[in-house]
């Protein structure tokens, strides 16, 4: 997926103003999710995306526990000026969302199993009833 094409995808789900917010969004989601992938679904994920976000994804610092997706959204928070809770989470849905959509969904199935519970729905994928 070329870069302009992932950012104006965010761009338009996140309902952001500028290219730069939805980039900002989305360097921090990956960084964050890519501390909490391991193996061949970290590496293939990374391929389906521009290469300036499939470094970031690569290049994470460690997580030293799982995130539950509400850590997940509050982390997402802290690293985004002025973000809360609940503008973070739109973020993240934004951003992850898209990237699932490039993933497909085999992929996005692998890396929602290393995932604690509720991601699903962080990926835009609510989980069946």
């Amino acid at each position: 997926m070329l870069k302009d094409v992932f950012l104006k995808e965010v761009r338009e789900r996140g309902e952001y103003d500028t290219d730069h917010e939805a980039d900002r969004a989305a360097r921090v989601v990956l960084a964050l999710l890519g501390a909490h992938l391991v193996g061949g679904e970290r590496s293939e994920l990374a391929a389906r995306l521009p290469e300036t976000y499939a470094l970031i994804l690569l290049n994470p610092l460690q997580a030293a526990e799982p995130l539950s997706p509400e850590r997940f959204v509050r982390a997402t928070a802290a690293w985004i000026d002025g973000a809360t809770d609940e503008t973070a989470r739109w973020d993240v849905g934004a951003v992850l969302s898209v990237a699932a959509e490039a993933a497909g969904g085999d992929l996005t199935h692998r890396v929602l199993t290393q995932l604690p519970p509720g991601y699903d729905e962080l990926f835009g994928r609510p989980a069946a009833p």
